[in-house]
């Protein structure tokens, strides 16, 4: 509070407010008596600065923690009194909230960003027995903290090179600290970006034993690293059952729109055989079922006549760019929330 009289600079008109408390008030203190302030405007050719007397510091602001809250139980009455209560009761603010009750599955589904001055333990510990209390699955996560991801490519490099020019431009919520390929062909490309690079062989030869190995050095590296999230950026094997069930829910994988028409090591030529008139591409959960795992986003490009097979190939590889991008960015965003083999996508 200003008690005193005061100049301020008005750049944009070019004057000074000069606002006389003394002449307003009659020299008696302004909280007494209210009458009008006296303004006068002066022409200004230079900056102004402020004098007075007496300048009462703001408060500092409370020190908080950003968390976000995603959650998914039977539906039931109550379930948001709850939550916002537990918010309540660890001085949390909600700066963002989104909810979904399921009619198919009957299942509700939740996600809140709050702002926490009790601190995240203290939130942990008022949501426990709220989420005991509906069957809750529950998870907390510090709001911006990157998640942890490796990226598994075979030779394409399209979504590759997108993911890591995004991640160190900080237009992905995510960390890289590993990628993983069974061929070498985009080693020079993780060097560029200064992250590790492993390279994975699988021998066609010995496909069984090969494989079992390649999943297992994969496991390792996933405990090396610390990673949340797996992504297959085109990468060209079949995992395993075994390690999709490891993965359940924390692998992503891209493909094209084509499945099942155009099966195969050239989709786009036999779609341009085909004249199709619309391509896609779909990012979904890796399950054991191949390239049919919960769908997470897809998107299409129209494709005219006069476009060749070659062209029709850049426009797949740049849909599918942003179509993973999309994905892993929801992902780790923790937007994404299973309903069975459906996804529910906060946007």
């Amino acid at each position: 509070m200003i008690s005193c009289g005061a100049v301020v600079a008005d750049g944009s008109r070019g004057v000074a407010v000069v606002v006389d408390s003394t002449q307003a008030y009659g020299g008696r203190s302004p909280h007494r008596e209210r009458s009008p302030v006296v303004v006068h405007l002066t022409p200004v050719t230079r900056p102004v600065v402020a004098h007075c007397t007496d300048i009462v510091d703001p408060v500092p602001a409370e020190t908080t923690t950003a968390v976000t809250l995603t959650l998914s139980c039977p539906d039931r009455p109550g379930i948001v009194h709850a939550v916002t209560g537990a918010l309540a009761a660890a001085d949390g603010n909600i700066v963002e909230s989104a909810q979904y009750g399921s009619e198919v599955t009957g299942r509700f589904f939740m996600r809140v960003d709050a702002q926490v001055g009790a601190g995240i333990t203290a939130l942990r510990d008022e949501l426990a027995p709220v989420a005991e209390r509906f069957g809750m699955d529950l998870e907390l996560f510090p709001t911006g903290a990157p998640t942890r991801t490796l990226i598994m490519v075979s030779k394409e490099g399209h979504c590759l090179n997108d993911l890591l020019f995004r991640q160190r431009a900080g237009l992905l919520p995510i960390e890289i600290p590993v990628i993983v390929s069974n061929h070498t062909d985009l080693a020079p490309l993780a060097a560029f970006y200064g992250v590790a690079f492993v390279h994975v062989p699988v021998d066609a030869a010995a496909k069984d034993t090969s494989k079992d190995a390649a999943e297992d050095r994969l496991r390792e590296l996933i405990v090396e690293h610390d990673v949340d999230l797996v992504v297959l950026a085109r990468y060209m094997q079949i995992l395993s059952d075994r390690l999709c069930g490891d993965l359940a829910g924390r692998a992503i994988n891209i493909h094209h729109s084509f499945l099942p028409s155009f099966k195969g090591a050239r989709p786009y030529a036999q779609a341009h055989q085909r004249g199709v008139k619309l391509i896609g591409a779909t990012a979904h959960y890796v399950t054991a079922d191949l390239d049919e795992g919960p769908i997470i986003e897809q998107d299409v490009v129209r494709v005219e006549h006069q476009h060749a097979a070659a062209q029709l190939v850049a426009m797949g590889r740049d849909v599918e760019t942003r179509t993973l991008r999309q994905a892993v960015a929801w992902h780790a965003e923790h937007r994404v929330l299973l309903d069975g083999h459906r996804t529910i996508v906060f946007r």
